[in-house]
């Protein structure tokens, strides 16, 4: 396979996680009874452009289907980040009702609402349909298909360009990087400005945030590789912050190539020397994470044998992606983890893909009493501990795998 982005080839494995079905593709009772589909879950990394990324074996098209289940309302501490950060961009660049605001991926409306909120003009861009009519059920518009140059040229000719365009979360999704950034060179007005938040690839590695890999993350990225593919694609970035989300993440800023008039801030510079210092620039960085997340899977098995051995009930909180990455590598299933909880009810009655441990309502951690609750979203552990907090009237203790076996 070559690169993604550059076309190099690839021949630097940085993780192999066996195979697993898509993180998303949760099971109903009916399809319990039928196989499910599971692709090769490797990870390479490009020594040219030093975008990191899987092998194509799973289309974008199977992996955000119709019933696609992630909402992001569900999390309150996300909906707090969003909320402060639309507040953040009204005052950095002046939007008001004669502005346009844009989200590529606007999932339920979680982000928008506060725009609309706010009384500036506004509209999304969601593929998949369930999250896309909780969105327009908020009386926010959505145009439900996959961005890239084709809608954004259709966009542009119905006079829609924006001046920000926000896409959390998503730059990691498209297995097209390339036409997906360039849309956002034809979408965005003259002066307009893009923001991207994803995940830090330095973070990933140094805190051995392996269960953050999915078919779904087709890329995992880095200032160094951003810079790359934006100014290949007509963008350049002029800032960057780091954000605590997702374990650690970056908010990009980029405009126009040929139009944008802001300066380079000192964080660009900052964050390219950080890298840099980090040995992101050179392959023996990426070397030793697969043992690292093989010790993180020795252990956590050795937990659950143990506590199954003394006859104790271990429950999991969070039927999230990363939680299918960390099971299905394991090779957990229900015998070892009873049950898994989440606050979503589109997922509730469902079974974990690959697993097929059974999600249930929060109230079953009440009937049942688990000796301990595996924290599987441990970007929300306090949060999460914050909510379940009774589970310490019976004795119960929460536990958090990665990037170390720790007990709350």
């Amino acid at each position: 396979m070559n690169c993604r982005h550059c076309n190099t080839k690839l021949l630097f494995s940085f993780i192999d996680l066996n195979s697993a079905p898509p993180s998303n593709s949760f099971l109903s009772k009916k399809n319990m009874n039928k196989a499910e589909k599971w692709y090769p879950l490797h990870v390479m990394v490009c020594s040219s452009c030093w975008l990191v990324q899987t092998e194509d074996f799973v289309q974008a098209k199977e992996m955000f289907s119709p019933e696609y289940a992630y909402f992001s309302s569900f999390s309150s501490s996300f909906l707090l980040h969003v909320k402060q950060y639309v507040e953040e961009m009204i005052s950095r660049f002046s939007l008001d009702d004669r502005s346009t605001v844009l989200e590529v991926a606007a999932n339920d409306g979680y982000l928008l609402q506060y725009v609309k909120e706010k009384g500036i003009p506004c509209y999304g861009i969601e593929p998949t349909k369930s999250t896309a009519n909780a969105a327009q059920e908020r009386g926010i518009e959505i145009i439900e298909e996959f961005f890239g140059g084709l809608l954004a040229d259709k966009l542009v000719k119905n006079n829609r360009k924006a001046d920000l365009t926000i896409a959390n979360n998503v730059l990691a999704h498209v297995p097209n990087i390339n036409d997906f950034v360039g849309g956002f060179t034809k979408i965005l007005k003259k002066n307009g400005v893009a923001t991207f938040e994803n995940p830090h690839l330095l973070n990933l590695v140094e805190q051995k945030q392996f269960d953050t890999i999915y078919h779904e993350h087709f890329s995992y990225l880095s200032v160094t590789s951003v810079i790359e593919i934006f100014k290949t694609n007509g963008l350049t970035l002029f800032d960057v912050e780091e954000i605590t989300i997702h374990g650690g993440s970056l908010r990009y800023f980029a405009q126009r190539s040929d139009t944008g008039k802001r300066l380079v801030t000192n964080n660009v510079r900052y964050l390219q020397e950080k890298e840099n210092k980090a040995g992101m620039s050179n392959i023996d960085f990426y070397r030793g994470f697969q043992s690292e997340a093989e010790n993180i899977k020795i252990n956590f098995l050795a937990f659950l044998i143990d506590q199954k051995l003394k006859g104790k009930i271990v429950a999991a909180y969070g039927a999230a992606a990363k939680g299918n990455t960390m099971l299905n590598f394991c090779g957990v299933n229900q015998d070892l983890i009873k049950f898994v909880v989440d606050k979503n009810p589109s997922k509730q009655g469902k079974f974990l893909p690959g697993s097929r441990i059974p999600i249930k309502d929060e109230k079953y951690i009440k009937e049942v009493k688990p000796d301990y609750v595996v924290i599987l979203p441990w970007n929300l552990k306090n949060e999460i501990a914050s909510q379940l907090s009774y589970i310490r009237e019976w004795n119960g203790k929460f536990v958090i795998t990665t990037p170390a076996m720790e007990f709350l």
